[in-house]
Formats: structure tokens, sequence, C-alpha cells
């Protein structure tokens, strides 16, 4: 249960990692530690998490310097995962979004973390079972994909596993509102979940439109900003978040739990990557729209 938990560790000190160990110190008052595989790659995480707290807490007078200190004090760095590990009691995974990569972190895990701790993933789509199967303990295997920016977005799915507790499913909710987050509870068998599974149906779609020059990015995003009340439409947001250099190096795996026909890369993103853009905006000005 939450009560037990004391110690926690984040592996990845990216973007998505160092805000997650941001918010376990400063909203839950845990001790983490940030892991990767270099010093360098801890200290650039942790000094991220240093700027973002001066820039949104201290400078606006949300936190004091004391405040912001003590916070800092509980964050750790350590290049060191068996060392780290051997006494914490719940781990968030946050690497790259490549499953033999999550399953050698998972195995190492298993190798050095002690019985009780739960081992989560950030991963927003592979499968959690089959991280599971890699340990001897899937019952205390778990999803938390929290999303980005992770201190603004409310949403984390806590996704259940073929053989994931009740109490590790209840642990990773508790925790997730101890973040100040409001999570939804769903299992591993659909390809992206809840909210990216039927976001990423809306995103194809677009993209489809763009290809058939029914109307430019701008005015696609547009009429969806305006006609579903969206923050950003679904083009611009591909573009500001990298999603389409994730939708390519994800296409085997959409494949693999989708189907050929929905998993499938769209030719217009094949196209763009293979000339080098990421970002659909600059792509339809200096190629497409000129097709």
């Amino acid at each position: 249960m939450i009560e037990k938990i004391k110690k926690t560790a984040v592996i990845g000190s990216g973007m998505m990692g160092s805000q997650i160990a941001e918010l376990l110190a400063r909203l839950a008052g845990y001790e983490v530690t940030l892991v990767d595989l270099t010093d360098e790659l801890v200290n650039n995480g942790i000094k991220g998490i240093a700027d973002r707290i001066d820039r949104f807490f201290v400078s606006k007078g949300k936190l004091s310097p004391e405040e912001r200190d003590r916070i800092m004090g509980l964050i750790k760095g350590n290049a060191d995962m068996k060392a780290v590990v051997e006494g914490v009691d719940f781990v968030i995974e946050a690497a790259v979004e490549n499953l033999a990569i999550k399953k050698e972190i998972f195995a190492n895990l298993e190798a050095s973390a002690p019985q009780h701790a739960i081992f989560a993933s950030n991963t927003s789509y592979q499968n959690i079972s089959e991280l599971a199967a890699v340990t001897k303990r899937p019952d205390k295997v778990v999803g938390t994909h929290f999303f980005n920016p992770v201190a603004k977005m409310a949403l984390v799915e806590v996704v259940r596993g073929a053989l994931t507790s009740d109490e590790t499913t209840e642990t990773a909710v508790a925790l997730s509102k101890k973040l100040g987050k409001e999570p939804v509870v769903c299992r591993d068998f659909s390809y992206g979940f809840l909210a990216n599974r039927a976001y990423l149906a809306m995103v194809k779609e677009a993209v489809q439109m763009v290809w058939e020059k029914v109307g430019s990015p701008e005015e696609i995003d547009k009429a969806l900003r305006l006609g579903y009340n969206l923050p950003m439409g679904p083009l611009e947001l591909f573009d500001f978040v990298g999603g389409w250099k994730i939708a390519v190096s994800s296409e085997q795996d959409e494949m693999r739990e989708m189907g050929p026909e929905k998993g499938k890369l769209h030719p217009l993103i094949r196209m763009m990557s293979r000339a080098g853009y990421t970002e659909i905006y600059p792509f339809w000005k200096d190629a497409l729209s000129k097709w």
C-alpha cells in the first residue's frame, strides 16, 4: 500500500523522467533517485528540475528558496541502477519507447530490488504483461502513463497487466492522486491504452485530410480546436511533442498490436521522414502544398 512507500526511483532522467521525479519530491515528499546511463545525463536531469522549480515556483513566490532547497535535497542522482534500487519501494521506468530496452531494465530491477518493490512503467503503449513476464513479480508490475508536461496534465493512465494485483493497482492509483493527478484504470491489451488510442485515430484522419488536400494543416487544426474546444489541433500537437518521430519508430510495434491495416505508417509521414522532416507544418509549406 502507499503508506509503505518511502524511497522511490525513476529510471531515465530525460524530459518525462525528470518531471516525474520532481513531482515525487515536490508534491509527495518522497526521497527519489534519478537513474540513467551516465552521470552527465543524471546531472542534466537534476539541473532541469532545479531550473523548473526556480522558474515556475520560486520566481513567482509560490515556493521560498528554503522550500526549494528542501525539495532538491530529496532528489539524488546515480548511474548505478543496482545500488539505487536495492532499498527502493516504488520504481517508475521512464526510458525510451523500446520494448527490448525496457525488458532489460525490468530484468535488472528484478535482480536487485527488494521483493516488496513495485515496478511501474511510464510507457504510452508497450504491453505491461510482456514487461512483467521478465520479472518474478508480475503481480507488482503496473503501467503509470503520465502525460507531458507532467506538472500541468491531470491524467495518469494506470495500466493493469494480465497478472497485476488489485493491491498494486490501488497503490498506483493512490500515488497518482498524491501527485495531484486524476487516474483512470485500464487493461493493457489496448494499444495506446485509452487516451492515445482514441487520439491517434483523430491524428491519422487529420493526416489523411492533409494528404487529400482537403485543407491545410492550419485549417484542419483550427477546425478541430474551435469545433471541439481543443487547446491544440492534433497536427500542431504532434509537431510540438515530436510525435511523428515516435510514429516512425513505433510502426512495427503498432502493426504487431493493431494489425497491418491500422498499424501501418501513413505514406505522408513516411515521405516526410525520408525527406528529413520531423514536423508536418514545414513539410507542407516546403513540399506537399506544391504537389
